[in-house]
C-alpha cells in the first residue's frame, strides 16, 4: 500500500474541496492517505510518503500563498526529487499561469509531475473528478 501526502492551503474552501476529492481519490486506489493543512505540515515529513499532493490557490499576481504555503513549500522542495507528485489549486482570476510557473518548479526540484488540476473559483464536478483522477494516478 502506497502512503500519500496531500498536503493544502484554502482561504476561501475551493482548494480544500478539491484536496477533498484528492484524497478519496487516493484512498479509493487504495492509498493510506494523510490529508493536513499546509500550518500543520512538516516538510521533513515528505520523506516518508511515496506521493504528495500539493494544494494551493492562485494569489495576488498568480503565485503561491505567501504566509503560510510557500514557506512549507520551500521547506519541502529539497525532498522533492524522485517523488511523484500532484498540484492543484483554483484561481479568480488570470489564465492559470501560476499553475504552470509551479509545475516548473517542481520539476525543476526533480519531482515527477504526474498531473496538476486547476479550478476557476469553486471546482465544479469535472474539476472534482479530474482531482480524483490524480489522487488514483498518486496512489
Amino acid at each position: 500500500m502506497s502512503k500519500v501526502a496531500v498536503v493544502f492551503w484554502s482561504g476561501t474552501g475551493n482548494t480544500e474541496a478539491m484536496a477533498d476529492a484528492v484524497a478519496e481519490g487516493a484512498r479509493t486506489a487504495g492509498a493510506e492517505v494523510d490529508q493536513v493543512q499546509a500550518t500543520d505540515f512538516d516538510a521533513s515529513a515528505v520523506a516518508g510518503y511515496d506521493a504528495v499532493a500539493l494544494g494551493c490557490p492562485a494569489m495576488g499576481d498568480e503565485s503561491l500563498e505567501e504566509d503560510e504555503f510557500e514557506p512549507m513549500f520551500e521547506a519541502a522542495e529539497a525532498q522533492l526529487s524522485g517523488k511523484k507528485v500532484g498540484l492543484f489549486g483554483s484561481y479568480d482570476w488570470g489564465t492559470g499561469d501560476w499553475m504552470d510557473t509551479w509545475r516548473e518548479r517542481t520539476e525543476g526540484d526533480g519531482a515527477e509531475v504526474v498531473a496538476t488540476v486547476i479550478a476557476n473559483l469553486e471546482p465544479d464536478d469535472e474539476a472534482l473528478t479530474s482531482c480524483k483522477e490524480l489522487g488514483a494516478a498518486l496512489a
